[in-house]
């Protein structure tokens, strides 16, 4: 079985979470991880830093560097791959995971946050993909993977939320577009999208509050879909908007249980996540 022993993954955000969860499962194969984050000191009300997320994955059995900055910031993003390929001999894989949430309606959606959203969300998967690609040309099973969802046109999902939607719908794209573009260098790049909300601060705090974290799932599943994704075969598995679950049940996983947040938790209890008819 293909395994992500010595590859290199360059990971957006990662301090927590989802992005956390992912950078843990690769390395407990052994892999190399660069986090570009911003969080350098500790949040008052979020958990860990690009620092205690190092020590995780060192603590997994991966090599660990932790970057400062900012996908915001051309220059950030263009150390943050120079600095990859310096420490670790190139890079194999680009997760975009750093992301921006706001659910406000169009009238109360502050302009700043929506220049955020977009910013970080499309700009920032956009930019990093970009400029790892030179990169990722040299690898052997080269990939990027996006933490967004399928593009669903339903009037239910573009009016929900419409700054927020085309933030998330923008990173989808320019995957998309990607893996149109670079499909002949044999570089892979798909999304990937949990069919429940995942129990992260960004449910705590953006979603639905301690209620809802209850009646999601861990990061944990997304992560090892995540790996299903990144172990693929690049020049064949690619192009593709993957939910979470549909990925592990064609890896022979049928059984979700292990992954509620709350154990016991039955899967029709558990809160559908957006964008997802």
């Amino acid at each position: 079985m293909t395994t992500l022993a010595g590859k290199t993954i360059l990971l957006s955000g990662g301090s927590r979470g989802i992005g956390l969860a992912i950078a843990l499962r690769a390395a407990r194969d052994g892999a190399n991880i660069a986090l570009l984050a911003k969080t350098d000191t500790p949040h008052p009300k979020l958990e860990g830093t690009v620092h205690t997320a190092a020590a995780q994955i060192r603590a997994a059995g991966g090599r660990a560097l932790p970057i400062v900055g900012d996908v915001r910031n051309d220059s950030d993003i263009a150390q943050a791959v120079l600095t990859t390929r310096g420490e670790f001999g190139g890079i194999d894989i680009v997760v975009n995971n750093a992301s921006v949430i706001d659910l406000s309606g169009s009238l109360e959606l502050a302009a700043k946050k929506y220049d955020l959203m977009q910013d970080v969300n499309v700009r920032g998967t956009y930019m990093l993909s970009r400029a790892a690609i030179p990169v990722l040309r040299d690898a052997e099973n080269p990939h990027i993977l996006s933490l967004s969802p399928p593009l669903n046109l339903s009037p239910r999902w573009l009016g929900a939320h419409t700054g927020y939607t085309l933030a998330k719908y923008g990173m989808t794209m320019a995957t998309l577009g990607i893996a149109a573009e670079f499909a002949e260098a044999g570089i892979a790049a798909n999304t990937l999208w949990p069919r429940t909300t995942i129990a992260t601060a960004a449910v705590q705090f953006a979603l639905g509050g301690e209620r809802m974290m209850r009646a999601s799932r861990t990061p944990e599943i997304y992560a090892d879909a995540a790996y299903q994704v990144l172990t693929q075969p690049s020049r064949s598995y690619t192009g593709q908007s993957l939910i979470v679950e549909d990925v592990l049940a064609a890896a022979g996983v049928t059984d979700f249980s292990g992954y509620a947040a709350v154990p016991g938790t039955p899967d029709t209890a558990l809160f559908p996540d957006i964008f997802l008819d």
